[in-house]
């Protein structure tokens, strides 16, 4: 297998042109049977073969900048440089991550797991290339999607103004996780129709050698072209307009092309754009036929495409039907998502209800703001969106939501650990930031009656914006629901307090069930609210100061643990031993829940373990 030889990107520049088609398949079907043991995402690596090849044969990324943006589009590129061998332990616990990580390889130039920054940290770092005097090139690698959010036409707009040598690779294969939304995917198909200009363009620019602009008749020449283009086409110059020379649109998956336009890109040395057009999941019938389905999926079989585990009931399906329920009883119910409706449950919702369904695309910020103001003239919007995406809308969260206090509610989707896809995908912030704005209640259901009975409240009963945050997957073996206290007794016990919130009760639960067998009696406490924090309702639970562990997973500062505890200390009602189990300062990596989950203690043996050691030494 010609994929054996492959050890570095130095393997592929010495490769004969005539061995890369055999390259691209062996690519291809290594992909295909890899990730259908581990699962990942397919289908936008399926795509990129050709263009990943292309940059490895024309640049060095061991010294050149390559920025993905996002990073799913990586797994080539970890072939490519030395890691092809380790795709079994792909998202898996000290495995190999999904996305690009510089702590794994020299090759990966940054972290990328959300969308629409690369453009911004490309020129950072061409200006730290000019202002540190060396040579090498920096290239961003970026979706159509991504241009869904704004922060890619900040970097745009700052980098063509820049003069700096920089190239961005647009990688347009019309869709994001689902369908791209908005006008520019529009703009970006009216491009299309303009394959084979970089070639008259070259050839015409090389008439004039190697300072064109010298010349008198290019001068006049480029800026009749430029009238003219603007006059009859002024779509046609939205990147040159911002300072970029524009080429493209080349076919993605003719490799000869791609490193001819690429070598070329770099010769200018300018803002440059290259426009690729690329088939997701392009040699895989399955995939390329439903790439939204195989963008992030699990394992498969790799002949047939059929997923090994489907059909689960989980907190987004349910979410989803109960909006669609709700929906049909109050028209006001509107459902936001940012590029995830399948992914948060809206898919029925949106054929349902299609004008009150609202994909904002990559552009959770927006998400946000738009839901204000919906909410400002009388509209019930919900804005379904995952716990690690919500944090790019903080300041409109401040700002459009909290300061007038406006109805809005966030399903925040991928609360806790969320696991495979590792630090970047986490939802370890929420229950941080959520409750520290004023204004804002947070719910917890633990169960699916209670996400569905937590919903209904905070359309119906509550007022000012409400978050309720629930995890990926299923429930667990508590199934009830008693969602109608902010705290809940579900165990007695004299000897220490246990108290969490979400799912996580399914781990005290059995934790005190294992203190027990070690005649140790723990109660169990479940917080069903984390904001606000009723001082009043905790007293009244804490009237004898013991033993109090708190369960969370997510970072340690500014957690609800810590929260309570100065509540308590304020009524007098410190407890006498405070254990805190969370993240503390630690990133979550790649691995299982519940693998993660016993690498911070999280699990009912190690939060036994804490309760019973913290017992003896009281005792």
């Amino acid at each position: 297998m010609l994929l054996e030889s492959i050890h570095s990107p130095a393997d592929v520049r010495a490769l004969p042109d005539g061995q890369l088609p055999q390259l691209c398949q062996e690519l291809r079907e290594f992909l295909v049977k890899s990730v259908s043991q581990t699962g990942g995402h397919l289908a936008s690596n399926l795509g990129t073969v050709e263009l990943t090849v292309a940059v490895h044969r024309v640049f060095a990324t061991e010294r050149d900048r390559l920025i993905f943006d996002v990073g799913h589009q990586c797994y080539v590129h970890k072939m490519l440089t030395g890691r092809w061998e380790r795709f079994g332990t792909l998202r898996q616990l000290d495995g190999l991550s999904g996305f690009p990580k510089p702590k794994e390889s020299v090759h990966d130039a940054f972290v990328a797991g959300h969308a629409s920054n690369s453009v911004s940290v490309a020129l950072g770092m061409a200006r730290a290339r000019t202002l540190r005097g060396e040579d090498y090139s920096v290239l961003a690698l970026i979706g159509d999607g991504a241009l869904t959010g704004g922060l890619a036409y900040e970097g745009l707009n700052n980098a063509g103004a820049s003069g700096e040598p920089l190239i961005v690779i647009l990688n347009d294969n019309g869709m994001s996780i689902n369908p791209n939304v908005g006008a520019m995917p529009s703009h970006l198909a009216r491009l299309r129709s303009k394959a084979g200009y970089y070639h008259f363009k070259k050839w015409y620019r090389g008439l004039f050698g190697s300072r064109p602009m010298k010349n008198p008749i290019y001068r006049f020449n480029h800026k009749l072209k430029t009238f003219l283009k603007k006059t009859l086409w002024p779509g046609s110059t939205f990147f040159e307009d911002m300072g970029f020379t524009y080429l493209g649109p080349v076919d993605g998956h003719d490799l000869p092309r791609l490193c001819d336009v690429l070598s070329w890109a770099r010769e200018l040395s300018r803002p440059v754009v290259v426009h690729v057009n690329t088939v997701k999941g392009k040699g895989c019938l399955f995939a390329q036929r439903n790439p939204d389905m195989y963008h992030g999926v699990g394992p498969f079989d790799p002949e047939t495409g059929l997923l090994k585990k489907t059909g689960e009931e989980s907190f987004s399906s349910v979410f989803g039907r109960a909006m669609t329920d709700f929906a049909r009883e109050d028209s006001r119910v509107c459902a936001i998502t940012a590029a995830m409706a399948d992914g948060t449950g809206l898919s029925g919702f949106a054929k349902t209800f299609p004008d009150r369904f609202f994909d904002v695309g990559i552009a959770e910020g927006h998400g946000v703001s738009m839901a204000a103001g919906m909410a400002a003239q009388g509209l019930l919007p919900v804005f379904a969106v995952y716990s690690t995406f919500l944090q790019r809308g903080y300041d409109m969260l401040i700002h459009d939501v909290a300061l007038e206090n406006r109805h809005v509610v966030l399903g925040v989707d991928r609360a806790g650990l969320v696991g495979a896809d590792g630090e970047t995908h986490q939802g370890c912030f929420d229950p941080l930031f959520l409750p520290a704005l004023p204004g804002y209640t947070v719910l917890c259901p633990a169960s699916f009656a209670e996400l569905r009975h937590m919903l209904s409240t905070a359309l119906f009963e509550l007022t000012g914006p409400v978050a309720v945050r629930y995890p990926r997957g299923g429930e667990g073996a508590y199934r009830d629901n008693s969602a109608k206290m902010p705290l809940v007794r579900l165990r007695g016990g004299k000897d220490a307090t246990i108290l969490t919130y979400g799912v996580l009760i399914n781990q005290a639960l059995e934790a005190a069930a294992l203190l027990k067998e070690r005649g140790v009696e723990a109660e169990v406490l479940k917080l069903n609210q984390i904001a606000p924090l009723d001082g009043a309702v905790l007293a009244d639970f804490f009237q004898r100061p013991g033993i109090l562990l708190v369960l969370e997973d997510c970072f340690g500062a500014g957690c609800a643990g810590q929260r309570i505890a100065a509540i308590l200390a304020g009524e007098g009602l410190a407890p006498k031993k405070l254990i805190l189990k969370n993240l503390g300062r630690t990133f979550a990596p790649e691995g299982s829940v519940p693998q993660l989950m016993e690498r911070f203690g999280l699990d009912a043996a190690a939060i036994a373990a804490a309760v019973e050691e913290a017992v003896e030494y009281e005792r």
